[in-house]
């Protein structure tokens, strides 16, 4: 979606870089303090509920697309656990930094898929994200079945996970979809002043 405004303000190639990167920056910065509030306000049962690093990466997926929303899915993980290992605390744990950092990728690949067509209409949101949050789950899945011999989650734990966490999905998979909708409606009003 932002690639449609920078192509209709005819940036350069560097300025469009540079716009892009910012907003990446900015959804990764989000991705690592958003999760540090609910955490603070709620507990670690608060992140397993509401998924807050998700929300960050999703949008990042619709706006930024698959490319660019790849990026910001496999930093955002590393990231936070490299600010939080400072200080002593790492989130994510390090044993499920790796499964997080897929699931996130394809979180923010697969709505970024949608980015097109998001930019055509809004309402593309939604199923795009809807698409991104069963795909990331079931490849978190699928990961913890391939590599049970080797990681402390098992199926029924990363299951119960995903039982706990519908909440939060439910709430992305509404909120993230009129973010962008209105980001959209926003973009869409600048281009025509």
């Amino acid at each position: 979606m932002i690639e449609n405004v920078l192509a209709r303000k005819n940036l350069s190639f560097k300025l469009k870089i540079t716009v892009k990167s910012l907003i990446s920056l900015g959804i990764v910065v989000l991705a690592v303090v958003l999760p540090q509030l609910v955490h603070l306000a709620l507990g670690k049962a608060g992140g397993v509920q509401w998924l807050p690093m998700y929300l960050p990466v999703l949008l990042g997926g619709c706006l930024l697309g698959w490319t660019w929303g790849l990026g910001v899915g496999i930093a955002s993980p590393i990231v936070s656990f490299l600010i939080t290992l400072a200080f002593g605390n790492p989130m994510p744990v390090a044993a499920r930094l790796p499964f997080m950092i897929v699931e996130l990728a394809v979180f923010a690949a697969v709505s970024g898929l949608f980015t097109k067509k998001i930019a055509q209409n809004g309402w593309m949101a939604f199923p795009a994200v809807l698409l991104a949050q069963v795909s990331g789950r079931t490849v978190f899945m699928l990961l913890v079945l391939i590599f049970k011999s080797v990681t402390p989650f098992t199926p029924a734990m990363i299951w119960s996970q995903i039982q706990a966490g519908l909440l939060g999905m439910v709430l992305q998979a509404v909120l993230v979809p009129f973010v962008v909708m209105g980001l959209k409606l926003l973009l869409d009003r600048g281009g025509n002043d």
